[in-house]
């Protein structure tokens, strides 16, 4: 007769294993003797291995009991299933390490690769790294809320770095990200914006806005992101509507 401890050495697992599968009611748990130790006899150290085996083949041990004690039929269908769980399990996981792969880096997490292109268009043009992340968590928001227009406002967004006065733009916010308090740079930002946005109405780039943003709940979520981002951006929102425009996400003429 076996000890706990030879027991699990038999079957090749743990003490804690045998006491766990007690438990739970997969190994009878023997009387006590009139010395008050357990004992255990070879029937028990099948059972336990042939529990481990089940265990270790990647059968739930909540179906162990059934599949220990099933005819031959019940047995082959049930670890049909298993099997069948288990690759989907597998799939999951290999979907997973494709992700992950894909994420390379924190840009890539929740937003499109599109968006990370962009983001690393911004950074060869000189723009500081807060500027970046903000903008990174900013098409995050959007494109959890508009995926299907991203492709087109990416494609938009990269055009636009080919102008130097938008390149000259983002430098020029790069160089506040520190010192905002410099109002007669956030002047020179507010006149360079304004330029900006005459050069869209004219192109009627402004005209297409609703197009890709029509939720006005989500232009007030994205403004106030906005706000919150950097204290320079109130700022810069006063003087841009005194040059005669309103907004930040959905840009208008405030005047005529």
């Amino acid at each position: 007769m076996l000890t706990i401890g030879q027991l699990a050495s038999y079957a090749g697992v743990t003490i804690r294993a045998v006491r766990h599968y007690h438990q739970i009611g997969l190994l009878r748990e023997p009387e006590r003797d009139p010395s008050g130790y357990r004992s255990y006899d070879a029937a028990a150290v099948v059972r336990l291995i042939r529990i481990r085996t089940l265990a270790e083949a990647g059968v739930p041990l909540a179906r162990v009991s059934e599949l220990l004690d099933a005819a031959p039929e019940t047995f082959a269908a049930a670890t049909t299933e298993i099997d069948q769980r288990l690759r989907t399990q597998i799939r999951e996981l290999q979907e997973h390490r494709r992700r992950i792969a894909r994420l390379g880096c924190s840009d890539s997490l929740a937003v499109p690769a599109e968006v990370v292109d962009y983001l690393d268009r911004l950074r060869a043009i000189g723009a500081p790294a807060a500027l970046v992340d903000n903008e990174r968590d900013a098409w995050i928001l959007m494109a959890a809320r508009w995926p299907q227009v991203i492709p087109e406002l990416m494609a938009d967004k990269v055009a636009q770095l080919a102008n130097p006065k938008v390149v000259e733009l983002y430098q020029l916010i790069g160089r506040i990200a520190d010192d905002w308090t410099d109002d007669e740079r956030l002047r020179e930002i507010a006149d360079l914006m304004s330029e900006l946005f005459e050069q869209a109405a004219a192109s009627g780039e402004l005209d297409r806005q609703d197009e890709f943003i029509p939720d006005t709940a989500f232009v007030h979520l994205m403004d106030s992101f906005a706000n919150a981002v950097h204290p320079a951006v109130a700022r810069l929102r006063e003087l841009v509507a005194e040059r005669g425009w309103t907004g930040w996400t959905r840009i208008e003429r405030s005047g005529p």
